[in-house]
């Protein structure tokens, strides 16, 4: 298993994860994004970054962030999503991942890395609570939507 930084040619298999991750959110129909978008965004208007773990040229799993600000602590990482194939769960795949976007967190020398997790994901919150990492049920999301 290597965890790499993604590189152009891998946002096909990206995408198709991120499509599973919408499904497994019970939320298919609100992807309205592209292999083309998703491509310009990570490899030529740099607003996202994605790292993947790939496993015999199989891409397994991937986490995509991007830097944003906080008025109160600076600049922060935000991790938008995560996920690993349910065939290669159980196999330290997420915590590999995870690891390396911390790593990356500290390298850029943010103050907090963010991340949201659906209430009725019991699994992924307590994957969150080992690595001991404050779940928050005090804020509200808020949310605008523009075509």
């Amino acid at each position: 298993m290597q965890i790499r930084a993604a590189k152009p040619g891998d946002e096909q298999a990206i995408f198709s994860l991120i499509k599973e991750l919408a499904l497994y959110e019970k939320a298919p129909e609100q992807v309205s994004n592209s292999v083309e978008q998703l491509s310009q965004d990570l490899f030529k208007s740099f607003i996202c970054e994605a790292i993947v773990a790939e496993e015999n040229k199989e891409i397994a799993g991937f986490a995509l962030f991007y830097t944003a600000y906080s008025t109160w602590k600076g600049k922060i990482l935000y991790l938008e999503d995560f996920y690993v194939k349910e065939n290669h769960r159980n196999k330290g795949i997420g915590n590999m991942l995870f690891e390396k976007v911390v790593e990356i967190a500290k390298d850029k020398k943010v103050k907090r890395m963010d991340w949201q997790v659906l209430e009725w994901n019991d699994l992924a919150m307590r994957f969150y609570e080992k690595k001991e990492a404050e779940l928050s049920s005090e804020w509200v999301n808020g949310r605008l939507y523009f075509d």
